[in-house]
């Protein structure tokens, strides 16, 4: 058996969001800091990535006073409490090889300190000393402690609910370690 490491290159990885209401959707990106991918006879076995949560931006208002209002809303305790919690994580814990380059990866998303199990599908290829994957996940924002607006947590919300689950485009680009 073959293993090798993967660094996780942040400035060629990305996170785009999404994040709907009843009256529309809201879109943005999350840097990725670090991480590392452990492929074991070329196929991925497990690894991490670091999110940073202060990174968040919102790509659809233009408006730099709404956007600004709107990130910090985001930044506060209604949400992703950065000022406590600066970095989200994800460790895979199991990766189903189903298909040439496809995978159903579950793992231990953990933000705002606070760790719960995903399961979610994605492509993967190696070329050379470089990893890439890409997949969509997505995230109970309840399970988090984000109850702003949940129809779970507050009646009467109309058009002003926020939709719980929100969705992470990941992309992963990694080089071998040598």
């Amino acid at each position: 058996m073959e293993t090798k490491t993967f660094k996780v290159e942040s400035a060629q990885s990305t996170i785009d969001w999404t994040g709907r209401k009843v009256t529309g959707a809201h879109n943005g990106t999350i840097d990725i800091s670090a991480g590392e991918l452990t492929l074991v006879d070329g196929n991925l076995s497990g690894g991490n990535f670091v999110i940073d949560t202060t990174s968040i931006k919102i790509l659809d208002i233009e408006d730099p006073a709404t956007n600004a209002q709107f990130a910090g809303h985001l930044f506060s305790e209604d949400f992703f409490s950065t000022d406590r919690f600066q970095e989200a994580t994800f460790v895979i814990t199991n990766t189903d090889h189903l298909h040439d380059g496809s995978y159903l990866i579950t793992g231990n998303l953990t933000i705002k300190g606070i760790t719960h199990a995903v399961t979610f599908r994605a492509d993967a290829q190696v070329s050379d000393n470089v990893f890439t994957a890409s997949g969509k996940i997505l995230v109970d924002r309840t399970n988090y402690d984000m109850k702003f607006r949940s129809g779970n947590f507050f009646t009467n919300l109309g058009d002003t609910l926020i939709y719980n689950e929100f969705e992470l485009d990941v992309k992963l680009t990694a080089s071998a370690a040598l």
